[in-house]
């Protein structure tokens, strides 16, 4: 059913809740994983308006190879299980990022974690899982995931 699914993370214990159940979802349709984590560029603040703040190109290969080495050590997880996998780190919009990967990759599911925030939380924080909810064309699986405290 689902030949491709992908997997955004952002190197968070909680994000990471969503593997078990990828992992029994990639068996039992023998699908192919596309972990993805997405670097927020880096966002000075004025006022009322953001200012984009240009990294050096040496920081922000930094932050992609870091990126890519977490994402390596999930990989082997599932290679082993015999799972086909790749990985993509990309610099941009979270939300933005994650839904054009999805189309570039034309994967049939994106499967996350939500962090489970509600109310004022949500609004200073912003949430990841509603902005793709609301721009997503294609299926997608959120598992709540919260500390337990």
């Amino acid at each position: 059913m689902y030949k491709k699914i992908l997997v955004p993370l952002d190197g968070s214990s909680r994000a990471e809740k969503i593997l078990p159940h990828v992992k029994n979802l990639a068996k039992m349709n023998s699908s192919e994983v596309v972990f993805l984590q997405v670097i927020r560029p880096v966002i000075v603040s004025d006022g009322y308006k953001g200012i984009l703040v240009e990294e050096s190109q040496g920081e922000s290969n930094r932050k992609l190879e870091e990126a890519l080495e977490y994402l390596s050590g999930i990989e082997g997880e599932f290679r082993e299980a015999g799972i086909i996998t790749h990985k993509r780190s990309l610099i941009g919009s979270v939300v933005n990022t994650i839904i054009e990967v999805s189309q570039s990759e034309n994967v049939d599911l994106i499967a996350m974690a939500s962090h489970g925030r509600s109310g004022l939380s949500r609004v200073f924080y912003g949430s990841v899982a509603a902005g793709i909810l609301q721009a997503v064309d294609r299926p997608l699986l959120l598992i709540r995931s919260r500390d337990i405290s």
